[in-house]
């Protein structure tokens, strides 16, 4: 969720995520709390204490401080030392604070790769990560973004690309963080995805098109 207008009350939690607020955490964190947010997405390792003594919680981690975190993903193997030893340390520290979502990324495509490959590739790297996220009830959550507008040249631009890593995959611990407001802008058709692939989703991001804002009359 993107903007900081009072939740409905319901059975869904919402959480909003970190970029979307120059405000200092602390003061964030008590301003959710006080709307009823149930968390706050996209917080480093070195902030999920700021948002539990606040009572929130961290709905979604990072599992390190890096550049180029969206471009260098599972997508290539040159990369899978590097995101297999963040995870490693991140996931223990995440179980301890009570994080049970960390994000992680496809990554850029790489023209000396097809994308058949590429898919090979995320399913070997991410099926190496996934018992310990089990041993530690953490869920690795991999983002579907758009490379139309915001991330050109992201190799998880597609439902379809990604679910075909969750099922190469096939581990409850290692799901899709679906974007609402990336994935209507290549596909479309949001609702019908979601609920044919509800079983490879972990965890939703939502905002409207155009102008990522709040879904109403407005926003498509």
């Amino acid at each position: 969720m993107n903007m900081l207008t009072k939740p409905a009350v319901g059975r869904i939690k919402q959480s909003l995520c970190r970029w979307t607020s120059k405000m200092p955490l602390p003061g964030l964190c008590q301003r959710l709390r006080s709307m009823g947010f149930a968390g706050i997405d996209l917080l480093y390792p070195d902030e999920w204490s700021v948002a539990n003594d606040n009572g929130l919680a961290v709905s979604m981690g990072y599992a390190s401080r890096r550049d180029k975190f969206i471009q260098n993903g599972f997508n290539d193997r040159a990369n899978h030392a590097m995101l297999l030893e963040e995870l490693e340390t991140a996931i223990p520290l995440a179980k301890r604070a009570g994080v049970k979502n960390l994000i992680a990324m496809f990554g850029n495509r790489n023209p000396a790769i097809d994308e058949g490959r590429t898919i090979d590739n995320c399913v070997a790297g991410l099926s190496k990560i996934a018992p310990l996220a089990a041993e530690n009830g953490v869920t690795i959550c991999v983002e579907l973004l758009n490379s139309k507008v915001d991330h050109p040249g992201y190799q998880g631009d597609h439902t379809a690309f990604g679910t075909a890593v969750m099922k190469g995959i096939g581990s409850p611990n290692i799901k899709l963080l679906y974007d609402i407001y990336h994935m209507q802008i290549m596909e479309g058709d949001v609702i019908r995805t979601i609920r044919d692939n509800i079983q490879w989703i972990g965890h939703f991001h939502t905002g409207g098109v155009p102008g990522r804002h709040e879904i109403n009359a407005t926003q498509g």
